[in-house]
Order: C-alpha cells, then structure tokens, then sequence
C-alpha cells in the first residue's frame, strides 16, 4: 500500500546530509567492533506513516545498550528507508548518545518500503563481518514476498536471524514478517502505539541475543525473551 505524502514542515535532504555528517564525525568509544561482543542491524521503515514510532525508537534504541553492558557491550548500526528511493545507514556506533543523536536528525518522508534493499545490505555487512541479528521495524510491505523471503533465507544460512516487528495489524504484513523471520532462525512479534513497553522489552531481548547469544537470552528473565526463544528454538 502506499504512503501519505510527508506533512508540510519536514525536512528534505538537508537532514540526510546531517545524518550522514553526525555519524562519521561524532565521537565513538575507543574500542573497536572486534572488542565488542556483538553486532547488530538496526533497520527502521522511516516512511510517513511512521514518524510518531520513530519518536518512540529514539528513546528505547538507548536501553539496547543498556542491556549488553554486562556482556561486553554492542555495536550497532542503524539503516532507515524512505522518500523517493532513499535508503541510509550510519558507521557502526558503540555510544548509546551517539546514536539516539543521530536518529534525531532524520524525519520521516512519504514513500515506498525498500526492505528488498535493507536485506541486500544486511548480507553485505554479514560477508564482511559476522552480524549477530537484525532488527526490522515497519508497518508495510510493497515489494515481492518471495524475493524477500529468498534474502531472509540467505540470512538464516549465514547464521544472521531477523527480528521482524510489525507495527499495525496489516495481514499481509503480518503473513509476510512471519515467513522472513522463520526463514532466517529469527523471531516475528507485533505491536502498536500504545505498547512500546513491550517493544522496549523485545529490544533488550534481541540486544541480548545480539551480544551474549541464545545461552544469554536464555538467562534473562522476561517474557519477552521467553517470546523469543520459543520461535528460535521451535
């Protein structure tokens, strides 16, 4: 389905350049990815009709961080779709500020999903360098769901499962997130507006899983993570 045109008053491509400027010139941890426990793709629908989940993102992406303290930290690199055949990532950041920074910079444009290209990139990253998990966050697809499927698989063989959350309750959506996550060993889930503390709950699990594996996950006690653990291990 498609997008609404973004609202009057968002921003065009001078924030993309923001964006990209803020996450190659702030300031990491002196540590590189190797003394980093884990990897972690953070991908996010950034399309009109997500600007106020967006919001929400910005303030739990933080406490992903805060769940792999303890097991050696993460490194996380955020990718985001929107507008007009725009896609974008930012360096692989270690500082929780440093990404909630730069996620304030972007707003979020009308358009169509590219999760085709988001999965590309997830298999680029993966043959450089092993990524623990990846995170999708959207409420639409508009793309073929077998060719996705067929990238999510390439995914699971790799050993980099998808955590795909649906915001919404789109069928198609659902059928179609539920299909990529089986097909990469990940796990499905779905939420609303009015449930970001399950969504934040689901983060810390998957930030777990990203930074001490299925044994750390399998350790901490919520039910997020038990959610989890039945789809990776069923």
């Amino acid at each position: 389905m498609s997008k609404q045109p973004v609202p009057k008053g968002h921003s065009g491509n001078s924030d993309i350049q923001q964006f990209i400027q803020r996450s190659n010139t702030l300031p990491q941890r002196q540590r590189s990815d190797k003394q980093h426990s884990g990897r972690l793709i953070f991908a996010l629908d950034a399309t009109a009709s997500r600007q106020p989940s967006w919001d929400h993102a910005c303030q739990l992406q933080s406490e992903m961080f805060l769940a792999t303290q303890a097991l050696g930290g993460l490194a996380v690199q955020l990718c985001y779709y929107r507008g007009f055949n725009e896609f974008h990532h930012s360096r692989w950041l270690t500082d929780s500020t440093v990404l909630l920074d730069v996620m304030n910079q972007v707003r979020c444009l009308g358009g169509h999903t590219q999760l085709s290209r988001t999965l590309d990139h997830c298999l680029l990253q993966t043959h450089q360098q092993k990524v623990q998990a990846v995170v999708i966050i959207g409420d639409a697809i508009e793309e073929n769901p077998d060719t996705l499927c067929d990238k999510a698989g390439q995914l699971g063989l790799l050993g980099t499962p998808l955590f795909m959350f649906q915001e919404g309750s789109d069928i198609h959506v659902r059928r179609s997130f539920q299909q990529m996550a089986t097909l990469s060993r990940g796990a499905y889930a779905h939420f609303n507006q009015r449930s970001a503390a399950e969504l934040a709950a689901l983060l810390n699990a998957v930030a777990t899983y990203a930074g001490g594996g299925y044994q750390a996950l399998k350790a901490l006690p919520s039910n997020a993570a038990k959610q989890l653990i039945k789809q990776i291990s069923s």
